[in-house]
C-alpha cells in the first residue's frame, strides 16, 4: 500500500488554525506546497445524521467558560508574538457548511489556497461572519469564481456529498482537534508542534532524495 501524502487538517472556527496556517505558508512554504490542505468542521444536523449512518462519529466535545476564557487569554498572547492584528469574531448562527464546502469548489477549480486566505483574513482580521452565505459569495471576484458558485456551495447536493466524505477522512485519520498535522504514523495536534511535524516532512524528503540519487 502507497504512502499517504503528509498532510494537515485545518479549520476557519479556530484560532489556533489561522495561526497555524500563518506560520506554515509564512515560515515553512516547502512544507506547505508537500502537504494536502483537508478542511475540518462541525457538521449540521444533515450532515452529522447522515454520518452516524456511516458509523462515522466526530469527536466534539462542548467547551467549559474556563476553557473558553482561557482561549480568549491565550489567543491574544500567540497574535501579539507574531505581530498579529485580530478581532474576535461573535458568530450569531454558525453554520460551517457554509464555508468549508466552499473551499472544497474553490479547490476543485484550483482556487483552494487563495479561499483559505480570503477567508481566515474575513474571520479573524476583519470581523466578517463566513457562516452568511453572501459573505462567502463576495470572495468571488477577487478569486475569479462565480460568486454563486461560492455561496451556493452549502446547498448543492453534489457539494454536500463530497463534504460527506471529507468529515468521514477526518473519522478515519483519528483527528480531534485543530491544527492536526499528519506524516505516516507521526501525528502532531496543535499550532505549536508545527515545527515537529516540519522536521519530520523535510528529513523523510530529505532521506528519499538521498535514495533516489545513489
Amino acid at each position: 500500500m502507497a504512502r499517504k501524502p503528509p498532510r494537515w487538517y485545518f479549520s476557519f472556527r479556530s484560532p489556533y488554525s489561522w495561526m497555524a496556517y500563518r506560520d506554515l505558508i509564512g515560515h515553512y512554504p516547502d512544507v506547505a506546497e508537500a502537504v494536502d490542505w483537508l478542511p475540518f468542521w462541525e457538521p449540521d444536523d444533515h450532515h452529522h445524521e447522515h454520518l452516524e449512518q456511516s458509523g462515522v462519529q466526530l469527536p466534539y466535545v462542548a467547551m467549559s467558560r474556563e476553557k473558553h476564557l482561557y482561549i480568549l487569554q491565550d489567543v491574544r498572547r500567540l497574535a501579539r508574538e507574531r505581530n498579529l492584528d485580530m478581532v474576535w469574531p461573535v458568530d450569531r448562527e454558525p453554520r460551517w457548511e457554509v464555508s468549508h464546502l466552499a473551499y472544497l469548489v474553490a479547490q476543485e477549480h484550483g482556487r483552494g489556497r487563495e479561499f483559505i486566505d480570503r477567508a481566515y483574513r474575513a474571520r479573524w482580521q476583519d470581523g466578517l461572519d463566513i457562516s452568511d452565505p453572501a459573505v462567502i459569495a463576495g470572495f468571488g471576484p477577487e478569486l475569479g469564481l462565480a460568486p454563486e458558485l461560492l455561496g451556493g456551495a452549502c446547498a448543492d447536493p453534489a457539494v454536500r456529498e463530497r463534504g460527506l466524505t471529507a468529515l468521514a477522512a477526518v473519522h478515519r485519520d483519528g483527528v480531534f482537534g485543530v491544527p492536526y498535522f499528519i506524516d505516516g504514523f507521526e501525528k502532531f495536534w496543535g499550532v505549536d508542534r508545527l515545527p515537529g511535524f516540519v522536521s519530520a516532512v523535510r528529513e523523510r524528503t530529505a532521506a528519499k532524495a538521498a535514495a533516489a540519487a545513489r
